[in-house]
């Protein structure tokens, strides 16, 4: 499988160049063959370019259609560039075989992939902030790292985490549907747009950082009152970290905010993913059917089966890149 890589910048602006340098050169020691974008250090306000800029990075890097487009950070920007996007030509780049990978702001266009072109994607790690961290900021966290080599690689299989006792009550739940989803706070801007795909009896995850529960709280009932919760076959909360206690909760936190979801919703409600602004993430394939499977407090999160998952890994064996076992990464958080 082709490892050519290419990094971009469609939102949030690079504020230092060496932590994009250092991204480059590891992702290079890891096999890939990276460029990174003409316009990727551009700086206007606090974008990493103008509009126009980012706009033209964005169809530069679908034109060339490398086997992996990856985000260098996210931030704020894309949500100004959904109208203009040409949808059809990153759809034609998708079926070329790129693989655009990113998260937080890069919801947008995870989803808009899928609403308009009906792409799969990857929610993952972004050069800046996972590839670009020093030694002394922690370095690169290994379990992000091989998960998304794996999944690059197309021999990731599947994922697993241990979810909290709270949920327990969900053994021996298994479902099958579309993976989907994101960061929450950009996935419930696109309620009521064009960008927002119409999936019934997916698989939904979510994630966030430095909202209050009580945000997090109204955001979540927004899709419940909205109906999309309830048309899932399940929803997978991530990290929600980075929020401050304030005098007024009174002991309501983050395991309040999922006990009202509860009660909003008839559809399964896990906790625990290790995916969001942490360092330790795994790569998930936006758009692919996926099982998700319960055992105990054991989740499994499994896109074998999946039609172009297939292709990816009988690809991948021609190469001469796959392996005698089954890929799977168990992040405990």
């Amino acid at each position: 499988m082709s490892n050519s890589l290419t990094l971009f910048t469609p939102a949030g602006v690079l504020l230092k160049s060496q932590p994009l340098k250092r991204a480059a050169k590891r992702l290079a020691k890891l096999g890939f063959d990276v460029t990174i974008d003409q316009d990727a250090l551009a700086k206007h306000q606090r974008f990493g370019g103008d509009d126009a800029t980012r706009l033209a990075a964005l169809h530069r890097v679908a034109e060339a259609a490398p086997s992996i487009a990856m985000a260098t950070r996210g931030g704020y920007g894309m949500t100004r560039l959904l109208d203009r996007i040409d949808w059809a030509l990153l759809g034609k780049s998708v079926q070329n075989g790129t693989r655009w990978v990113g998260l937080s702001d890069l919801t947008s266009l995870h989803m808009g992939l899928l609403a308009h072109a009906k792409a799969q994607s990857w929610a993952g790690p972004m050069a800046y902030g996972d590839f670009g961290r020093s030694s002394k900021e922690g370095g690169v966290d290994d379990v992000t790292q091989d998960c998304f080599v794996e999944a690059m690689n197309g021999l990731l299989e599947a994922v697993g985490f241990r979810c909290p006792k709270s949920d327990a009550g969900h053994d021996g739940l298994a479902v099958r549907g579309t993976l989907w989803g994101g960061n929450l706070t950009v996935f419930n801007s696109l309620l009521g747009t064009k960008h927002m795909p119409k999936i019934k009896g997916g698989i939904l995850f979510l994630e966030d950082i430095n909202e209050h529960p009580y945000r997090v709280e109204r955001n979540l009932l927004q899709l419940a009152q909205a109906g999309i919760l309830d048309a899932q076959k399940a929803i997978v909360l991530g990290d929600f970290g980075g929020w401050s206690k304030s005098p007024n909760d009174r002991g309501y936190d983050f395991k309040s905010t999922v006990a009202a979801l509860r009660e909003h919703t008839k559809t399964p409600v896990l906790t625990g993913l290790p995916f969001g602004h942490v360092d330790t993430k795994v790569s998930l394939p936006v758009g692919a059917q996926v099982d998700l499977i319960v055992q105990g407090r054991d989740v499994l999160l499994d896109w074998q089966n999946d039609p172009q998952h297939k292709r990816a890994h009988a690809h991948a064996h021609e190469e001469g890149h796959a392996h005698d076992h089954d890929h799977d990464h168990a992040a405990h958080a």
